[in-house]
């Protein structure tokens, strides 16, 4: 299993509005994506800045080329997403799972 790590800054009052957009984009296409085992937004407030990260489960990298293209390392970025972000990590962190702990499920929060 892969898990795949993005990143993003925005600013603290526009992060549940960019949270509501990745709902309809990003999260949207992760959950149709073959192999994806689902995501988990986090979000960081740091004064007037807020970070975002994905976190997304996939079974393969191929699973991950299928949804992100030829270069899985590129960020996948939206067309709205330049009116949200302050900073866009242009490359995303691949990590191979190597154990995990399934406790109790995670619910929305917010």
């Amino acid at each position: 299993m892969i898990a795949r790590v993005w990143r993003g800054i925005t600013a603290a009052d526009k992060a549940d509005a960019y949270i509501g957009y990745l709902r309809e984009t990003a999260l949207a296409d992760y959950a149709k994506a073959p192999g994806n085992r689902g995501v988990t937004v986090f979000k960081r407030i740091q004064g007037e800045h807020a970070e975002i990260v994905l976190l997304s489960m996939w079974d393969s990298m191929d699973a991950v080329r299928a949804f992100a293209g030829g270069n899985p390392d590129r960020s996948v970025l939206y067309p709205e997403d330049e009116n949200y972000l302050l900073e866009m990590e242009p490359l995303v962190r691949h990590y191979e799972v190597v154990e995990s702990f399934a406790g109790t499920p995670i619910r929305h929060f917010g």
